[in-house]
């Protein structure tokens, strides 16, 4: 059964805007493309079904990515049966796709309470779909039903329909930009991102990289960065200071909250933004913690322009790293995302 609730994953599928599409008949690969899909920060990925013993391969991806990337939703595409549905239902598919709409997989996934994406090309199609329950709309193939210009055409007598177009989405900061300014909700991106050349290669950073710049592209024209701003300032024992001491000065001067940790007082009102008192060691120098929407995104930015990080922190509930070096100020710095 799916992993993920039907909700979680639609606000998936919109949150990150970008649901790579791939297949490939041998496990060990398919690992490898999934490792490196996630590590540019994607939340999403489809496993297309397009080989004989595909269900099998799913099935023992989708466990592997459980134990290993426990946080990567993984759904199948290329469904145009309900028997097929049902099959990957049952190996823990947690959405289905597929290049037509048909009405028995849309009832299969409501009553398993799973996302469906139909591919769909005209406006009538977009209505019977929502009409059997599906949310978001996939219009196959994207580029051939008109483009960017078919989802504004679409959208303006019906602006309620979510849209996902796949085929002829390029991996171009255009193309991207054109798509997304036209409205749709996320886009279905295959062999222009997950290419056979970089998987014959064995060049699985191109992936990571090509991700990474994808999803950076559509932050871009969304209005939205990454880098969403302070989470917390840390400070140090030093001195006379110590900790206890730092920390009940924030609390008489100006009222804040505090809670003691393990390793740190945490002080903070009713706003954004909080103070983090270490307990040690001693430091004149603060560290910043930058809060991050997309963690592995956020990594693979800045390792993209050489910036060295060291070993992340990974929790269920959040994740943090340090930045090896410091700013020009000699301030550390380090990532964090917490589940909100």
């Amino acid at each position: 059964m799916a992993r993920f609730r039907r909700l979680k994953v639609l606000q998936a599928m919109m949150d990150s805007g970008l649901i790579p599409v791939f297949y490939h008949k041998d496990l060990e690969t398919a690992k490898k493309v999934a490792g490196a899909a996630a590590d540019g920060g994607v939340k999403v990925l489809e496993f297309t079904n397009r080989g004989d013993f595909a269900c099998q391969i799913f099935s023992a991806l989708i466990q592997w990515c459980e134990s290993e990337i426990p946080d990567l939703i993984l759904g199948v595409g290329s469904v145009i049966d309900p028997g097929t549905a049902s099959l990957y239902i049952n190996n823990g598919a947690n959405f289905i796709v597929g290049p037509i709409l048909n009405a028995e997989v849309a009832r299969i996934c409501n009553r398993r309470k799973i996302p469906y994406l139909p591919g769909c090309g005209s406006a009538s199609e977009i209505s019977q779909a929502e009409e059997y329950g599906v949310e978001i709309c996939k219009i196959f193939p994207g580029k051939e039903v008109g483009g960017a210009a078919f989802v504004k055409n679409i959208l303006a007598p019906m602006p309620w329909t979510l849209i996902m177009p796949t085929g002829g989405v390029e991996t171009t900061r255009e193309s991207i930009e054109a798509w997304f300014k036209s409205g749709v909700a996320c886009v279905g991106v295959g062999s222009n991102l997950i290419g056979k050349e970089p998987i014959a290669a064995g060049d699985f950073a191109t992936i990571t990289e090509k991700t990474a710049s994808v999803l950076t592209w559509i932050n871009e024209v969304r209005g939205r960065s990454v880098f969403a701003g302070i989470e917390h300032v840390g400070l140090y024992p030093a001195g006379n200071a110590g900790e206890k001491e730092i920390a009940q000065w924030y609390v008489d001067t100006f009222g804040f909250t505090g809670r003691e940790g393990a390793s740190s007082f945490f002080l903070s009102s009713s706003g954004a933004g909080r103070i983090e008192v270490m307990k040690g060691p001693e430091s004149h120098k603060p560290h910043i913690a930058i809060r991050v929407a997309n963690f592995e995104l956020a990594c693979s930015i800045l390792k993209g322009k050489g910036i060295e990080l060291e070993e992340p922190k990974i929790r269920s509930d959040a994740k943090s790293v340090f930045l090896k070096g410091a700013d020009p100020a000699g301030n550390r710095i380090h990532l964090l995302w917490n589940k909100m």
